[in-house]
């Protein structure tokens, strides 16, 4: 069953992440993905440990389905292969700083002019607009400019990171989104469109909630540790046997809750509603615990499951990677070898779409040019 981008090829000149994430997720959704990479160190991912049978497990994971060639774009004779892959692409994406890509002689003007259905995705870490265009980033560094890190930790200990590169994951998926919606207006107007990706500006969309907090009230949000910073009960809780996760999101389940742990609390005026709750939200913590600490994680997990109530574990990727609603979801899959036997595990396709194959198996991994040929001759099939 072809997949709904089997017709669309991409050309992938991105590295590390952002732009690999997102030609990923083409691929997953059925399209010919292309990665341009340099000659001899290709992807900068491909020297991320850790390895397996000499290939990066990071690399891997987020670049198998794909195809590798090596090309030299200042190389007369390169460049020449490169522009007869741009005339078969749908879509290019790049991840250079700002201006890399007019020195070379591909910025977005002259590509438009000679290959004009051709849709550019541009990733970058401040896009290509505004006076520190050309400023590098790294996640990180986006995470901390960006506002994630000035609410992600514990109240009065250092800011950190996400524990995900949220940066880079958001601006693919943005990258994605662009590109989609310029293969669908390309539909009706026969032209390719520009599509402009800042990781600082992903990173600011993710924060949607703080900037209204900090907008309505004039006061920043903090750090709030694992408790939801406008609802309560939504945090973790201590049981017998560790923690887990309830979130009671509104006055009906905080009632089921209360009736849950036989807490007469629903009518308390101190937690009737979720303002009220938020204020006192130390004190409820304390009253929740005094009853969860009876008993294990699994026994108020099941048991506040079957009344209704928002409620889970703190599991580690070990476990995560072994959840049974994970794998009948199809979200761990097998990375094959050119030998059809397992070689890496991978995260599989979160977008499930009626009647889009979603298979619990992934093409290899490419080995840097490694599929020069392949693609020299399906240029040359496709100009005959």
């Amino acid at each position: 069953m072809p997949n709904l981008l089997s017709n669309v090829t991409v050309l992938d000149l991105t590295q590390v992440l952002a732009g690999p994430f997102a030609t990923m997720t083409l691929a997953d959704l059925g399209a010919r993905v292309i990665k341009v990479e340099r000659p001899g160190r290709g992807d900068d991912a491909r020297a991320f440990p850790p390895f397996k049978d000499g290939r990066s497990a990071p690399f891997s994971a987020i670049n198998h389905s794909k195809k590798s060639i090596a090309l030299d774009l200042k190389s007369d004779a390169e460049r020449e292969v490169f522009d007869r892959l741009l005339a078969r692409a749908d879509v290019l994406v790049e991840s250079f700083r700002p201006g890399v890509m007019e020195r070379l002689g591909y910025g977005w003007d002259d590509l438009h002019a000679a290959f004009p259905r051709l849709i550019l995705g541009s990733v970058s870490g401040y896009g290509q607009t505004g006076p520190e265009t050309r400023r590098p980033a790294y996640d990180i560094v986006v995470q901390a400019r960006g506002g994630m890190m000035s609410v992600t930790g514990e109240k009065d200990r250092d800011p950190v990171p996400a524990g995900a590169p949220i940066g880079d994951i958001l601006a693919g998926l943005y990258l994605t989104q662009g590109i989609l919606a310029a293969l669908y207006d390309r539909e009706t107007t026969g032209l390719g469109r520009r599509i402009d990706i800042a990781l600082l500006d992903s990173q600011m969309a993710a924060l949607h909630h703080a900037v209204a907090l900090t907008t309505t009230t004039g006061t920043p949000p903090g750090r709030s540790g694992a408790r939801h910073p406008s609802i309560a009960p939504a945090e973790t809780f201590h049981a017998a046997d560790g923690r887990f996760v309830i979130a009671a999101g509104n006055d009906l389940l905080f009632e089921r809750l209360c009736i849950c742990l036989d807490l007469p609390l629903a009518d308390d005026p101190r937690f009737a509603t979720n303002p009220e709750r938020c204020r006192n939200v130390r004190l409820l913590k304390r009253l929740i615990e005094a009853v969860t600490l009876g008993n294990t994680c699994a026994h108020w997990i099941a048991r506040l499951g079957a009344a209704g109530i928002p409620a889970g574990p703190i599991q580690n990727m070990a476990q995560v990677l072994k959840d049974p609603q994970a794998l009948a979801r199809r979200m761990v899959v097998d990375v094959l070898d050119r030998n059809g036997r397992h070689a890496f595990a991978a995260v599989g396709n979160p977008i499930k779409i009626s009647g889009m194959d979603d298979k619990t198996t992934r093409p290899p991994v490419p080995d840097l040019d490694g599929n020069r040929g392949e693609i020299l001759r399906w240029l040359a099939e496709t100009a005959s």
